[in-house]
């Protein structure tokens, strides 16, 4: 492999910082720890209406298994009118993440 070596200066402006892809990570990690979504957080990160989070991530039996709290997951499924929805978001952002090619790709089971 050929390697350059060039020593530039590159000013940082006072208003930003210089850190890891890694550093990056943990922090949007982070950033959702503690925190619980609504259905309708959920429908404004992945851009889908409930109806269809419903049928192609939240009721298909393969899915539900893993995030039904009733079976140690994390999320929250309405048992009576007038309850609501909740998602682990840190818990649930790693599982859209993960399952992207399951839940909009060809693979998907419906």
């Amino acid at each position: 492999m050929q390697r350059l070596n060039v020593e530039l200066n590159i000013p940082i402006p006072n208003d930003q910082v210089l850190i890891s892809k890694v550093e990056l990570e943990e922090l949007k990690k982070k950033d959702l720890e503690g925190v619980y979504w609504t259905m309708k957080d959920l429908e404004n990160r992945i851009n889908k209406k409930s109806e269809w989070i419903k049928e192609n991530i939240l009721y298909p039996t393969h899915f539900r298994k893993v995030l039904d709290v009733d079976n140690g997951g994390f999320v929250y499924y309405p048992k009576k009118k007038g309850q609501t929805w909740s998602f682990q978001a840190t818990k649930t952002a790693e599982f859209l993440d993960k399952n992207f090619y399951r839940i909009f790709g060809e693979l998907q089971v419906s």
